[in-house]
């Protein structure tokens, strides 16, 4: 589950899954409603490996999405399924998608960067917590 809260020039994110896999994918799709309006209409058409180390929950999320935002300001790429396994070294990740194509995406903002500001990675006593703010 992940929902989109306006801030400012900002849009806050708030995601909630029973396991760091879950959350990782949820924040990734919560990523992809900002980028497009629609974002099921975006199709698994291309792969893409994403290998990343850290160890700290909080940085590595950061990590992650600022390579999604890489991804799509370099290669267009909108990412919409995600296979993402979290370990204590960091994370790796097959994700699918396909590039930005504006007669079928509805852009909706642009994405400079997620902020290290409130970025919060937690346990709860349902599963796991993230709360970040995307600079739009």
């Amino acid at each position: 589950m992940y929902e989109t809260f306006e801030h400012t020039a900002d849009l806050r994110l708030h995601v909630a899954a029973t396991d760091l896999e879950g959350l990782f994918t949820e924040a990734a799709h919560g990523l992809l409603s900002i980028f497009v309006d629609n974002p099921a209409a975006v199709r698994p058409q291309q792969e893409v490996e994403i290998r990343l180390t850290g160890e700290q929950y909080d940085y590595l999320l950061f990590d992650w999405l600022s390579e999604l935002i890489y991804r799509f300001e370099t290669e267009h790429l909108l990412l919409c399924e995600f296979q993402v396994t979290v370990s204590e070294s960091g994370l790796s990740a097959i994700a699918r998608g396909e590039p930005a194509d504006p007669k079928r995406h509805q852009l909706a903002h642009e994405v400079k960067a997620i902020t290290y500001h409130q970025l919060v990675v937690e346990p709860t006593k349902e599963g796991w917590r993230a709360e970040l703010i995307v600079d739009i």
